[in-house]
């Protein structure tokens, strides 16, 4: 059974910087693709950044410059270090992760909250 455990979330000032982590466990071939998603209230559920199995990464607009998502393949794990936080960074974080496994390819965490105050 694989599990993916998010860390990182909490409360910060605007300006301020947070590192979310996502490490998946269990029985994995392989490490493919993983991102990063958020979802403020009241909206759907949006792309923060992706990065391939080949390490090439994808930012949206909104968090270009301010935003760095890295993997650690050893360690099944894809994190997002996020500077200079704003108000509008608010969300709920989830990280996705592409794993080659014996049941299914496509995981989701849990959910992390970041909240950021003005």
């Amino acid at each position: 059974q694989v599990q993916l455990v998010e860390s990182g979330g909490g409360l910060v000032q605007a300006g301020g910087s947070l590192r979310l982590s996502c490490a998946a466990s269990g029985s994995i071939f392989r490490f493919n693709a993983g991102g990063w998603y958020r979802q403020a209230p009241g909206k759907q559920r949006e792309l923060v950044a992706t990065i391939t199995s080949g390490g090439s990464t994808n930012y949206a607009d909104s968090v270009k410059g301010r935003c760095t998502i890295s993997r650690d393949n050893a360690k099944n794990t894809v994190y997002l270090q996020m500077h200079s936080l704003k108000a509008e960074d608010t969300a709920v974080y989830y990280c996705n992760l592409h794993l080659w496994t014996a049941l299914k390819s496509d995981y989701w965490g849990q959910g992390t909250q970041v909240t950021v105050s003005s």
